[in-house]
């Protein structure tokens, strides 16, 4: 039987975090080191990357570029892979919310929000995949949302993406998982980002989505943490195709 600790032990791992620069992203890579892993973060923004990189030392590298672009993605892999081999983790954090009212999506915010959230997962995924194949080992772990299962104002582009990602989770686990390469997505609740600034900036609903959860608070950075590193390790090797709320029972009421 293996020690206990040894499961969530991400030592020899190398992890790529999209999303990086902020928010959860950025926990997701700050986690995943402390567990042992070398860290590619990627995203756009190169100074705020620059301050991970600081904060992680040398086992972070970081790379600026637009997920988005598809026609990026082969240059993109070649990147992450180049600082400590090919990724045996993918964390897909990177995302988009434009809160246009259904009668107000404009055709730039709706393919810009599909292009981000539902299209670069699947693409980067797809490229990073055979190296994993090749290992016969891989962590796959998709961003949902409390908008997977329901709908909020202003948030019919997002949630249309966050509900395909629990498909997008459950096909990808059925296409790989038997090559060792498990799929999981987790769904956060409301947790103090900048894609929620608009939330919390605004006490009495924050106060009121805290009042919606079984645990009678909004989350918490570190309460991503242990989650993350269970489905990046061999702890959740028979864990595939799941969508792990991460919300304070806010779903379950």
């Amino acid at each position: 039987m293996a020690n206990a600790a040894s499961l969530f032990d991400l030592t020899g791992r190398v992890a790529c975090v999209t999303g990086a620069s902020s928010g959860l992203g950025r926990r997701a890579a700050v986690a995943l080191a402390a567990a042992g892993a070398q860290v590619v973060g990627v995203a756009r923004r190169a100074d705020a990357l620059q301050e991970l990189r600081d904060e992680i030392g040398d086992a972070c590298a970081v790379v600026a570029a637009d997920v988005a672009d598809r026609s990026g993605i082969p240059a993109l892999r070649d990147a992450v892979t180049a600082p400590f081999g090919a990724p045996d983790i993918i964390v897909h954090a990177a995302g988009i919310n434009t809160r246009e009212a259904a009668d107000d999506v404009t055709e730039n915010g709706w393919d810009q929000t599909i292009a981000l959230n539902l299209s670069a997962p699947f693409f980067l995924t797809q490229a990073l995949v055979p190296a994993m194949r090749a290992k016969g080992w891989g962590r796959i772990v998709n961003f949902a949302s409390l908008q997977t299962t329901r709908a909020f104002p202003g948030g019919i582009a997002y949630g249309a993406t966050k509900a395909g990602i629990a498909q997008l989770t459950r096909a990808m686990a059925e296409s790989w998982s038997a090559d060792g390469i498990t799929a999981n997505a987790i769904g956060p609740g409301f947790f103090p980002t900048e894609l929620t600034q608009a939330v919390f900036s605004d006490p009495d609903r924050a106060a009121r989505n805290a009042e919606q959860t079984c645990a009678g608070r909004n989350g918490r950075l570190e309460d991503m943490d242990g989650p993350l590193v269970f489905l990046c390790s061999d702890a959740s090797s028979f864990v595939t195709g799941q969508v792990l709320m991460v919300d304070g029972g806010y779903t379950a009421k």
